[in-house]
């Protein structure tokens, strides 16, 4: 019992210290770590030098990015394996007007945007190597296509094949479009 004691006024010192840490302001702050120092951080792949824990310790607003990041890391790490939560893409400069096909970011879904003639078509495409491609397929799971705000692009449920399509629903071409809107898109699972 008293081993149990010892623990859990370790564990409500170690809350008190990150609050502590966490929860204080200093002007001018901002990210002084990038998160690929951060998460290679955690992953223990490269420890910090002492000038980057000083700067960590020093910068509450870098503290709190990494606490993110490691909230995320086990919330990611609780998922079952092939567990898919989103995939985020950008638009990239368009050659002599063409748009070629948008690729996400993880490069397991492309966003094929075509003329038709008569209109804009959107065809969504899951790359048949995604770790979750068997788990979608199977579950035919509906999903959404949004732009970057938030504006729904697509919406359905994947075919056997992997695609889903639709028709561009607004009025200003693709390009345009989606330029005005952060250059970016998501696909996600749709939620009721």
């Amino acid at each position: 019992m008293m081993k149990s004691a010892n623990e859990m006024q370790m564990r409500e010192k170690r809350r008190l210290q990150e609050h502590l840490l966490l929860a204080r302001r200093v002007e001018d702050d901002r990210l002084v770590l990038d998160d690929a120092t951060l998460a290679a951080a955690l992953d223990g792949s490269r420890p910090l030098t002492p000038g980057e824990r000083g700067a960590l310790q020093a910068s509450p607003l870098t503290a709190r990015r990494l606490r993110q990041l490691a909230l995320e890391r086990r919330v990611q790490a609780a998922r079952p394996a092939g567990a898919w939560n989103g995939s985020r893409g950008m638009l990239r400069a368009a050659s002599g007007g063409a748009l070629e096909p948008l690729v996400t970011e993880d490069g397991c879904w492309s966003l094929h945007l075509l003329d038709a003639g008569a209109g804009w078509r959107a065809i969504l495409q899951l790359m048949p190597q995604a770790p979750f491609a068997p788990a979608l397929l199977a579950s035919r799971a509906p999903l959404v296509v949004r732009d970057g705000e938030g504006g729904i692009i697509l919406a359905g449920r994947l075919d056997a094949d992997g695609e889903c399509e639709a028709g561009w629903p607004f009025a200003a071409v693709p390009a345009a479009h989606l330029q005005a809107r952060g250059a970016t898109f998501t696909v996600e699972p749709s939620r009721p």
